[in-house]
């Protein structure tokens, strides 16, 4: 890995902490052929990361990767202060954002996932325990085992609440198809302006900022299309980000059920963002992971208005290759609602040749692409 990339992956991880409320004050970069088993950095680097953070009065420890139990319970020892990883970082955030009773639950759901496997560390302060002459254990093991029924009960309770908001979505999507609705979900990597987009479409006012997981709770509103003569529902999702934990593409599998059963997946992408490239492939991973990779996409490179006046496109409307596929691409900015009145004539002309009794092929990215 090339130290470019290191830097836009700890640029990010930054972020991502000042999004959760920390202040980032410095940062260290490491490469390895493997992680090291005991420590993920090795000893050395440990030492490199001590002395650095006593220098700077750093009072928590945050790993871009994602640590094992044991890795972070040594780190803790070693280096004498908290020590978390992009996983629970990514979590903090979900539960802070979380508004919706769903969002909570999948919140909860990964938090209790996450913590189940920790069990070791959070009663390390039980380990000095043990049980009489001829036991083994005592009750610090017992604590553990006790914790992890626990945990476990409350997994199974929040599954089995979150599988009737499933439920429930499923019956009100039901709703949607018998009025013959066209679904459109507004997808993309996170910060890249697509609840700007949305509120500039529809003229909402779902919250946004310039900051990582801005929406968590999917939002879906009506959007009139005056050269269609009709209207479509367009949904608003969380935003996808780098190496995304299993475990939240899981719990929030229910979140992104808009996506998947979208008619339309419209892919919003930082065009101002060097590393635009590389965020559309992680969009797409993700894609694949919870089976929407199939739907037909309309790529927007939102932030027209952050790119420089001598490097912006001459074209307003061309395509570009995704995953092998020419798709179309339209440029705009949610900002300045520049290449809104482009999207929306696009969009009318993609739900109309959907409505056509000989479009039996209206779900590839091909049919969307010939409508221009």
């Amino acid at each position: 890995m090339g130290a470019s990339n290191f830097d836009g992956e700890l640029a990010e991880l930054a972020l991502l902490a000042q999004t959760a409320g920390m202040q980032p004050v410095a940062r260290v970069s490491c490469k390895r052929r493997a992680p090291d088993a005991a420590l993920f950095v090795g000893s050395g680097k440990a030492d490199e990361i001590k002395l650095l953070a006593a220098q700077v009065g750093a009072k928590e420890i945050l790993f871009d990767q994602a640590l094992s139990p044991g890795q972070q319970r040594n780190l803790e020892r070693h280096l004498e202060l908290p020590v978390n990883d992009r996983t629970f970082l990514i979590l903090e955030i979900f539960a802070q954002r979380a508004r919706s009773h769903e969002g909570k639950l999948q919140v909860e759901l990964a938090r209790l996932q996450y913590l189940s496997t920790r069990l070791v560390r959070r009663w390390s302060h039980l380990e000095r325990q043990s049980g009489g002459i001829g036991m083994r254990g005592g009750p610090g093991e017992a604590q553990i085992e006790l914790d992890r029924r626990m945990i476990g009960e409350a997994i199974k309770r929040t599954k089995d609440r979150l599988t009737k908001v499933k439920r429930q979505r499923h019956t009100q999507r039901r709703q949607r198809e018998r009025r013959d609705a066209f679904n459109i979900s507004l997808i993309g990597y996170t910060n890249t302006g697509k609840t700007t987009l949305f509120n500039s479409l529809v003229k909402a006012r779902a919250y946004a900022a310039d900051q990582l997981f801005a929406t968590l709770d999917t939002t879906t509103r009506q959007l009139y299309l005056g050269d269609a003569a009709r209207t479509v529902s367009l949904s608003d999702t969380v935003g996808f980000i780098r190496d995304l934990p299993h475990g939240l593409v899981d719990a929030f599998q229910a979140t992104l059920q808009e996506a998947i059963d979208a008619d339309l997946l419209i892919h919003v992408v930082d065009a101002a963002n060097p590393d635009f490239v590389e965020q559309i492939g992680q969009v797409q991973r993700v894609l694949k992971e919870i089976g929407a990779d199939g739907i037909a996409q309309l790529l927007v490179f939102n932030k027209l208005d952050a790119i420089d006046p001598m490097h912006r496109p001459v074209r307003m409307e061309d395509e570009f290759e995704v995953d092998g596929v020419q798709t179309p691409r339209i440029f705009v900015s949610a900002k300045d609602s520049s290449g809104l009145p482009l999207l929306r004539q696009r969009l009318a002309r993609i739900v109309t040749a959907s409505a056509l009794p000989s479009a039996g092929d209206m779900h590839s990215p091909e049919k969307f692409g010939d409508a221009s």
